[in-house]
C-alpha cells in the first residue's frame, strides 16, 4: 500500500467537530473556534525508547501515544478536539501493525469525539510516533504551573506508579505470573487521562495543574519553579493501588516517586476550594487524595520537600529525562 492508500485507509468517514471545515484532503486542515482559547501540544514516541514490541501490542502503541497527548489537555484545562500523527514507518512494520496503532488511538479519539484531521508518513530506521493535539478551553481558564499559592493543598488524582510497575512486570515475565497483575499493566498499556475532572474545576477562579507523566517528584519540581512556592509533600499520604504493596518498599517508593507515565494530575488549590475539588471529582468518578501544602520562603521556593515518619529531605527531581 503506497502513502496516498494508506491515508485513505486511516481517514475517518464523518467528522464530530463542528467547528472543522476542512478535515483530511488538503495542504492543510481549517478549522473555526470564535469563543475558546486554543491549546496545543506535540509529544513524540521513540520504539526501544518510550516503547517495545515486547511489552505492548500496536494497538497499545497508538492509544498510549495520544493518551499522552490528551492528559497534557488535562493538564491545561482544555478539551481535546482534534490531533495530527506524523509516523516513521521502518520496513520490519507490516500494514496491519501500522493500522492496529491506528485503531489504539481512534478507540480514545472516540471517548472524547476528537478527530484526526492530519499528519505524515515516511520511512525510517526504527518507529516513531508524533503527534499534535489541539484543544480548546474557555477564555482566560487555562490552568499554568506558575499558579501556586502559600497555603494551598496539593493533591493527586488516582494512584501513583502504576504504570510503572506494570512495565515491571512486563519486562520480567518469567518472574511474575502477569494475570495476577492484570491491572498495573492495564494502567501501563492504556492509561486514563483526567479530562473530565479537569474540565469540571472550571469554576474554580484559580486551580494549578500539572501531569504527571515523568514522575511525582519531577512534576512538583515544576509547579515549584513556576510559581517560585516550596512544595511539602507527606509520602504516607501519596495514594497507591494494593497491588503495588506486592513489590518491595524500595520499589514502590520509586515508582510513586520517579515511574512516571501514570498520566495522573497533581495540583494545588485554596483551602477553601477544596471541599468543592474533592465534590467535583466525585462528580468525575476521579479518585483525589490531599497529599501535601504549598508554603513560601525565599530560602527553600523551587524547592520540594518530602516527608517520611520523622524525617524531611529534599525531593530532588527524579523522573524520566528526555535528553540525556
Amino acid at each position: 500500500m503506497d502513502e496516498f492508500d494508506f491515508i485513505k485507509s486511516i481517514q475517518q468517514k464523518n467528522y464530530r467537530q463542528s467547528s472543522l471545515l476542512k478535515g483530511v484532503g488538503d495542504d492543510a486542515a481549517v478549522f473555526r473556534q470564535p469563543y475558546n482559547d486554543i491549546v496545543t501540544s506535540v509529544d513524540t514516541m521513540v520504539e526501544g525508547i518510550h516503547f517495545k514490541r515486547e511489552t505492548m501490542d500496536p494497538f497499545h502503541i497508538g492509544y498510549r501515544a495520544l493518551a499522552a497527548n490528551i492528559s497534557d489537555m488535562a493538564a491545561m484545562g482544555a478539551v481535546p478536539t482534534y490531533y495530527l500523527v506524523s509516523i516513521v514507518i521502518p520496513n520490519n512494520w507490516t500494514e496491519t501493525d501500522l493500522h492496529a496503532i491506528y485503531s489504539g488511538m481512534s478507540e480514545l479519539a472516540n471517548k472524547y469525539r476528537m478527530d484526526l484531521i492530519g499528519g505524515d508518513t515516511v520511512s525510517g530506521d526504527q518507529l516513531v510516533v508524533s503527534i499534535t493535539i489541539i484543544g480548546t478551553v474557555e477564555n482566560n481558564k487555562a490552568r499554568y504551573r506558575k499558579n501556586a499559592q502559600t497555603d494551598d493543598i496539593i493533591f493527586v488524582t488516582g494512584t501513583l506508579g502504576d504504570s510503572a510497575a506494570g512495565l515491571h512486570v512486563l519486562l520480567n515475565k518469567t518472574s511474575y505470573n502477569q494475570s495476577e497483575f492484570t491491572h498495573l499493566i492495564e494502567r501501563h498499556r492504556m492509561p486514563t487521562p483526567r479530562v473530565k475532572f479537569a474540565n469540571s474545576l472550571a469554576r474554580l477562579s484559580r486551580v494549578t495543574l500539572n501531569d504527571i507523566s515523568d514522575g511525582i517528584s519531577s512534576e512538583a519540581l515544576e509547579i515549584a519553579q513556576a510559581s517560585s512556592v516550596t512544595m511539602n509533600l507527606y509520602y504516607e499520604q501519596l495514594p497507591n493501588h494494593k497491588d503495588l504493596l506486592m513489590f518491595t518498599k524500595e520499589q514502590q517508593m520509586d515508582w510513586m516517586l520517579s515511574g512516571g507515565e501514570d498520566y495522573e494530575l497533581i495540583g494545588t488549590v485554596a483551602k477553601k476550594d477544596w471541599p468543592l475539588v474533592k465534590t467535583i471529582a466525585k462528580a468525575a468518578g476521579t479518585p483525589v487524595t490531599e497529599v501535601g501544602y504549598v508554603s513560601s520562603n525565599p530560602s527553600t521556593n523551587g524547592k520540594v520537600f518530602l516527608y517520611e515518619g520523622n524525617e524531611k529531605k529534599v525531593l530532588n527531581k527524579s523522573g524520566y529525562t528526555h535528553l540525556k
